[in-house]
């Protein structure tokens, strides 16, 4: 889970955890305890100091029970994790019926998962080359489908468009968990940062050389009072993607118009359902 290779689990006891389909106690389970709470506990250690903190031992001490008692319920740490990251993301709502359109919806369907990993940073360090196929991330894959159900997008396309804004907010959150990583470790933070350095900078650096670059980062650094502001840069990209998607739905409006063909050619492998569209696995899409 966590950049080393993952041992194969069973498929069926994994989707029973995740599902909480089988959750039984034995004579060796511990009165109060629950798969629920375990998992809580996981995710309060993980939310101060990182999946490196996480291990059963330590969700046994903060639950005051003994870590053997944690096997009853979850088989590993592996598992645990699955179902820690499938539970964080039942915080997850749909925007309200007061965001209309695809792209306000969308819009704010990216700051919720903005701020789900600013909350859960460790998130990023589950490596998620398979989906974790939980009910909270099936919810919210289908809630962000039905964001652009209706616009005239294929289903390929629009399993693509909701890859393209979970995968925008997850490169942008990272580039600000770095930013947090970087101050927690010095102490120092990035407006303090960028005091001590830009009048220096501006003294030793050769303005004629660099013209443009002494101009825009001058006013930038005054605007963001640092080198880089993350909040900015993640609004700012996110407008720029949805102008994308824009361009993409208006295109096909157009071709719909002409009565052109609108679905793209399949890609390799794929395979068309008998009765009509591509009919790509709904399991192929990351959390």
């Amino acid at each position: 889970m966590t950049g080393s290779a993952r041992r194969a689990a069973d498929p069926a006891r994994s989707l029973a955890l995740l599902w909480r389909t089988r959750e039984q106690v034995s004579s060796r389970g511990k009165p109060g305890l629950s798969v629920d709470r375990i998992v809580d506990a996981a995710v309060e250690i993980a939310d101060h100091g990182g999946l490196g903190a996480l291990s059963m031992r330590k969700v046994a001490l903060r639950l005051d029970v003994g870590t053997m008692s944690l096997y009853t319920y979850v088989p590993g740490k592996r598992e645990l994790i699955d179902v820690m990251l499938d539970s964080v993301h039942g915080d997850l709502q749909a925007p309200g019926p007061d965001v209309r359109g695809w792209r306000a919806r969308l819009h704010a369907t990216a700051h919720g998962i903005w701020n789900l990993y600013r909350r859960h940073a460790w998130i990023l360090e589950v490596v998620r080359a398979r989906p974790v196929l939980g009910p909270n991330l099936l919810a919210k894959y289908e809630r962000e489908l039905r964001e652009v159900e209706g616009v005239g997008l294929n289903e390929l396309e629009m399993d693509s468009v909701v890859g393209l804004i979970n995968g925008y907010v997850e490169g942008a959150v990272a580039r600000a968990v770095a930013g947090d990583e970087i101050e927690r470790r010095t102490g120092i933070t990035d407006e303090q940062w960028w005091r001590a350095h830009a009048p220096v900078l501006s003294r030793i650096a050769d303005v004629e050389l660099f013209p443009t670059a002494a101009r825009v980062g001058a006013i930038a650094g005054a605007a963001y009072g640092s080198a880089y502001d993350p909040v900015h840069g993640f609004e700012f990209g996110l407008v720029r993607v949805l102008d994308g998607i824009d361009v993409l739905v208006r295109s096909r409006a157009e071709g719909g118009e002409r009565g052109e063909p609108v679905e793209p050619a399949p890609p390799p492998g794929a395979v068309r359902d008998q009765n009509g569209p591509l009919n790509p696995a709904v399991t192929g899409r990351r959390a």
